[in-house]
């Protein structure tokens, strides 16, 4: 007989057949009903013992989170709760679980608690649902790439350069942490490292992209990136992972064209294939808002706010139009505003994001053109010689979920935004190279996965939605 799933089984049509299920125990009530789960689906299947049928001994160590194995017949359920269940014939303790240490007990746990038993924690509704989530979503971003024509790109988790600029970087070295090697000034003589020079974990694998867009045509990276940024913001991780496709001959209009495009696709995607998921975890928010004061309470329930995503056309609104919106709005007169707007230049807060989106333009919104001096030297200086062709997407409930922009192609002045911000011309040498064997305009942008992960299950810490979160202080598991 072949082992099913539990989502096989409430899927199709299985009534009045005997079937195999292997999982684990949510509950064991009356010494009768098993509720049995093994992550395929979010809800549990019944099991139903005859309790004078089986040793008093097995249906002991019938506890929660013991995995265990059943065969039985496929029926219509006569009780409340669920269409089908099975009537068991043969039971099996496949592994033992003692209710007296084991933490997942069914009642209701705090995320911090969870996040303390993080190797267990799929074993509740709500991140089963989250997990699942977060898988689907890696397969759409996967599908659509492939279906466009894109080639992914393994990017260099090691590198010798800081894309962004900031420093804020993991270094990799393997020389003796107490006695390194110093050269002739006294400082640590990275050349007698296992790379010949000082290197890190990456905090993008965008340069790199570039370099095999710009052979390639259409490529994207997925993978790890690593930020040594000590904060403990429910925003922040040290370890997370980022989508960033590059494309040769693309102007900024391609690019929004493209990012829309693709953060459609992929909320669609998990509005098909994951509902019941997606379901539970609306009526989970809107259960947690009624907690809360009135002016904390989510606008728009989970799904809702999917469905604005997608059935919407995104606003595209250059940085200058959306400050003398946001100087002339009503927060910001009354000084409702954390921040307050008020000259041009001012790096936009996410409480200016979501303003836009959420009460001004109702829609979900694109701005760019924005000052070149609160963006990354890679990016293409406007004709203005103020603005860069930069953009980023804002969403409801989130702010900014996508960052992009044209690159800049022109060898010599990308030479002079390098030397302004004390970047060597030697550190990125390849990068360069780019500019002087056939260069040719092309842009792209970067997505946060995890923020897009809390945005497709209304999660509102980022620690909820890796498997294994990673911030300072803390590397368990």
């Amino acid at each position: 007989m072949k082992l099913r799933t539990i989502s096989e089984l409430l899927s199709q049509d299985f009534v009045s057949s005997e079937v195999d299920i292997k999982g684990w125990v949510r509950t064991f009530r009356a010494n009768r009903f098993i509720a049995l789960n093994d992550g395929s689906t979010i809800n549990n299947i019944q099991c139903v013992v005859d309790f004078e049928t089986f040793d008093e001994a097995l249906l002991k160590r019938i506890t929660t989170g013991a995995a265990i194995h059943v065969k039985g017949d496929l029926v219509e359920s006569q009780g409340k709760g669920q269409k089908m269940e099975i009537q068991v014939k043969e039971l099996k303790v496949l592994g033992d679980s003692d209710p007296e240490t084991y933490p997942i007990q069914p009642k209701k746990h705090s995320f911090e608690f969870l996040r303390e038993n993080a190797h267990l924690r799929t074993r509740t509704n709500t991140f089963s649902a989250v997990m699942r989530l977060r898988s689907a979503l890696s397969f759409a971003i996967h599908k659509y790439f492939n279906e466009n024509g894109f080639y992914y790109v393994h990017t260099p988790i090691i590198t010798g350069s800081d894309a962004e600029g900031a420093g804020e970087m993991f270094r990799v070295t393997n020389l003796d942490p107490k006695k390194p090697p110093l050269n002739e000034e006294g400082h640590v003589d990275y050349s007698k490292d296992f790379f010949g020079k000082e290197t890190n974990l990456t905090v993008s694998g965008q340069l790199e992209a570039e370099t095999y867009a710009m052979s390639l045509g259409k490529v994207y990276t997925f993978g790890p990136t690593f930020r040594a940024e000590n904060s403990n913001t429910s925003r922040h991780l040290a370890e997370f992972w980022m989508i960033e496709p590059e494309v040769a001959f693309m102007d900024l209009a391609g690019n929004m064209d493209l990012a829309e495009d693709f953060m459609k696709y992929v909320l669609k995607y998990i509005l098909k294939n994951n509902r019941e998921d997606l379901e539970f975890l609306d009526a989970r928010l809107k259960d947690e808002d009624k907690s809360k004061p009135q002016n904390e309470r989510s606008e728009m329930g989970l799904i809702e706010k999917l469905n604005f995503v997608t059935d919407n056309n995104f606003k595209r609104v250059s940085y200058t139009e959306a400050i003398d919106i946001l100087r002339d709005s009503t927060p910001n007169k009354k000084k409702k505003f954390k921040y307050i707007i008020k000259d041009w230049g001012t790096d936009l807060q996410s409480e200016h994001e979501r303003f836009l989106v959420e009460k001004h333009f109702k829609c979900p919104v694109i701005l760019f053109d924005y000052p070149a001096n609160i963006k990354a030297f890679y990016m293409r200086l406007n004709d203005d010689g103020k603005t860069v062709r930069a953009m980023d997407i804002l969403f409801p409930g989130i702010g900014e979920i996508v960052g992009g922009a044209q690159r800049e192609e022109r060898l010599e002045v990308l030479k002079q935004k390098m030397t302004a911000i004390n970047i060597p011309e030697e550190e990125l040498w390849w990068y360069l190279d780019l500019r002087k064997f056939g260069t040719a305009l092309h842009a792209g942008f970067g997505l946060g996965f995890e923020r897009l992960v809390m945005f497709a299950t209304g999660m509102s810490n980022i620690r909820d939605v890796i498997p294994f979160p990673r911030t300072p202080q803390n590397a368990e598991f």
